[in-house]
């Protein structure tokens, strides 16, 4: 039962392979276990890579099983046309694009199974860049909200320096005020002059003015503060909103850009064993030495090949044959006097008729 299966996956005639010896069948059973397989790790790889894209086991073994069943028809197209002749040069031109086939292929299929082989490797070159991704998410939103965020520090810090410069005017007509009552300074007169009086109603009414400006600024500074507040929250905001894509940056194209950041050869060795299985079939098949299929096969070509061509040298001949004939029956037609008459009285009543309808055209146009 399974080496049936095995020679109808290999392509091979059944009924020709049947009236073989066990070991021909054996051969072909072989060829096609190789297609089954081959087409079988197509599906694996498939399935594994559609996964990482959809996220669903059904539509991911659904389109594996297409590409499975492709690959499995497009092997066993390819190894039941290359005939087995005796010119391997001519064998191997045959099965040469479907070999670059292989070739593509197992770079497409061996990528999916390096991604999960590697996963490990591949998750931490992802967290690293996710991590820079981040940081340069912060940046960009940082620098779109620095002009804003920078005008109100400016801001802020001018009114406290208005405070600063104010309070320090204060404290330095208090410090004359009073050097002028110690009589350490000013008049260097003891006591509360006239000239102390004066000094003391400079400062007070600079420290009204200080209070009315503390009032005032520090209104202003809660304000922009405030407004600093909304700035950094929607920075904050911006910032928290692209981390979730951020956190899904690890799709198939990203795995793959990933996995080519790794050393290359350990990749390398596993696209040619990919690139072996695919090319197993016909490899298998151009190895394989001619047997006794190949000889039937042949048989069976050369046979029709004789008949067709037996029928197309009777098909000629009966052609030519045909034309001779023909030649000779239009030559005696062409001497027969009555046929000669017949065709003149016709000949002359249709231009009789030409005549006639001429002169009617004309009447008509005058």
């Amino acid at each position: 039962m399974l080496k049936n299966f095995f020679i109808l996956c290999s392509g091979a005639d059944k009924d020709v392979v049947a009236s073989c010896s066990n070991g021909e069948q054996n051969k072909y059973a072989g060829i096609g276990a190789t297609v089954f397989f081959t087409a079988v790790m197509a599906f694996l790889a498939a399935s594994y890579a559609l996964y990482t894209v959809f996220d669903n086991y059904y539509i991911a073994a659904g389109f594996g099983l297409v590409w499975g069943l492709l690959i499995f028809n497009l092997d066993r197209f390819i190894v039941s046309t290359i005939k087995k002749r005796d010119n391997f040069k001519s064998e191997f031109i045959q099965a040469t694009p479907r070999i670059i086939l292989a070739l593509i292929i197992a770079v497409v299929i061996s990528k999916p199974l390096e991604i999960k082989i590697f996963e490990k490797e591949i998750n931490s070159v992802l967290l690293k860049e996710k991590n820079e991704l981040a940081i340069q998410n912060k940046n960009q939103v940082t620098n779109f909200f620095k002009k804003d965020l920078d005008q109100n520090k400016a801001k802020i810090d001018s009114l406290k320096s208005d405070i600063i410069k104010k309070e320090k005017e204060v404290n330095d007509l208090y410090s004359v005020y009073i050097t002028e009552v110690e009589g350490t300074s000013g008049t260097k007169k003891l006591g509360k002059g006239p000239v102390y009086k004066e000094k003391r109603e400079k400062h007070d009414m600079a420290l009204k003015e200080l209070d009315t400006l503390k009032a005032t600024n520090l209104s202003k500074i809660k304000s922009l503060e405030a407004d600093a507040k909304t700035l950094q929250a929607s920075l904050d905001k911006k910032v928290t909103e692209a981390q979730p894509i951020i956190d899904n940056f690890d799709g198939l194209m990203a795995r793959i850009n990933a996995l080519n950041k790794l050393p290359f050869l350990p990749s390398f060795f596993i696209m040619l064993l990919f690139f072996a299985i695919e090319t197993a079939p016909i490899i298998a098949k151009l190895l394989a030495p001619k047997g006794e299929y190949d000889f039937k096969i042949e048989d069976a070509e050369m046979a029709t090949i004789n008949v067709l061509a037996q029928n197309k040298y009777q098909s000629n001949l009966q052609r030519k044959t045909d034309a001779e004939i023909y030649d000779k029956v239009y030559n005696d037609i062409k001497t027969d006097k009555e046929l000669y008459d017949y065709k003149k009285q016709k000949a002359t009543e249709l231009l009789k008729l030409q005549a006639d309808g001429f002169v009617e055209k004309q009447k008509k146009a005058l």
